[in-house]
C-alpha cells in the first residue's frame, strides 16, 4: 500500500506496534459513532424475573408491546436457575470456565426463545449473534428484537479471579450490545427496586440507593450488587453507554417510565 494515501494515524498503525501505549492513545481521540442511538437495550432477568413464570412475565410483555409504537427495543434474556444447576453439575464434573459458559449460553437461549414465541404474533424476531448485522432492519420493521444475553465467548470466556463461574454472563452481554451500538439506554428488569446496601431479600433493613457511581460502589465494598461486577468494570472504559438503569419489572409502568427517560429504580453511572 502506498503510505502517502494513509492518514498520519494510519501510517503510524501500519508501521508501529499495537502494544505501544502512546499509539493506542491516539486511536481514542476521534469520537465513536453511535450506530443505533434511538434503540433501548432491555435485559429481562432470568432467575429474578423469567423464572417467576406467567404472573411476572405476561404483564411485562404486555407493557413491552404497548411501547412498540414509541420505542425501539433490543430485548435480552438472562439464564436463571437452570444455568446455576448446569454450573453446579459442570463444576462437579471438573468442567473449565469456557465449557460452563457454553452451558449457560444455551439456557439463556432457551429463555430468549420462550419470550420470542410469546411475542411472535407481534412479529418480533429472535436473533442469534450471527444475525446481528440484520438487527437495524428488524428494528426498523418491527421496533423490537429478542436475543439471548450471554455473550458468545463460549470457550473463549476469560477465567474469573475467583472460582470457575463465567464472569461475563447475561448482564454483561446485554451491556456490551448497548455500548457497541451506542444505544439510548440500558435497562435491567429485575424483581427488586434497584441497588441496595445489601440483598433486600435477605436483609429487610437494607437501604435503597437511587443513584450512584461505579467509583462509589467500589468504595462501599458491597457484598452483593444488583448487576454483574464485570458490567461495572466495563463501564469505566465505555465510549457510549456511560450509565445503566435497574428497575423493578414487577411494578406496572416501571418499564414505560424508564423507556420515557424517567428516573425510576437505580441509575448507576460511570
Amino acid at each position: 500500500m502506498d503510505n502517502s494515501l494513509l492518514s498520519d494515524l494510519g501510517a503510524a498503525l501500519v508501521e508501529g506496534s499495537l502494544t505501544d501505549e502512546a499509539l493506542l492513545a491516539e486511536t481514542g481521540v476521534r469520537p465513536t459513532m453511535r450506530i443505533l442511538p434511538e434503540a433501548n437495550v432491555v435485559k429481562i432477568g432470568g432467575q429474578s424475573f423469567i423464572d417467576r413464570g406467567r404472573t411476572a412475565v405476561f404483564p411485562l410483555l404486555d407493557e413491552l408491546v404497548e411501547n412498540l409504537p414509541h420505542h425501539k427495543m433490543i430485548v435480552g434474556t438472562g439464564a436463571g436457575t437452570r444455568a446455576r444447576h448446569a454450573y453446579s453439575v459442570g463444576i462437579d464434573l471438573g468442567m473449565p470456565t469456557g465449557v460452563l459458559s457454553v452451558l449457560g449460553t444455551f439456557v439463556s437461549m432457551q429463555n430468549a426463545r420462550m419470550i420470542h414465541y410469546l411475542l411472535a404474533r407481534h412479529g418480533i424476531p429472535f436473533i442469534e449473534p450471527v444475525q446481528f448485522p440484520q438487527l437495524p432492519l428488524y428494528l426498523s420493521e418491527r421496533q423490537a428484537v429478542i436475543f439471548f444475553g450471554m455473550p458468545p465467548y463460549t470457550f473463549w470466556q476469560p477465567n474469573p479471579e475467583v472460582g470457575r463461574i463465567p464472569p461475563h454472563r447475561t448482564d454483561t452481554g446485554a451491556y456490551l450490545v448497548s455500548e457497541v451500538f451506542g444505544a439510548r439506554s440500558m435497562i435491567y428488569v429485575k424483581d427488586e427496586d434497584g441497588l441496595f446496601t445489601a440483598d433486600p431479600k435477605k436483609e429487610p433493613t437494607a437501604t435503597f440507593i437511587p443513584s450512584i457511581t461505579v467509583e462509589e460502589i467500589e468504595a462501599l465494598d458491597l457484598q452483593d450488587v444488583v448487576v454483574e461486577r464485570s458490567v461495572l468494570q466495563l463501564m469505566k472504559n465505555a465510549a457510549s453507554r456511560r450509565s445503566i438503569q435497574v428497575i423493578n419489572g414487577l411494578k406496572e409502568g416501571n418499564l414505560t417510565r424508564a423507556l420515557n427517560g424517567e428516573h425510576v429504580g437505580t441509575i448507576i453511572s460511570a
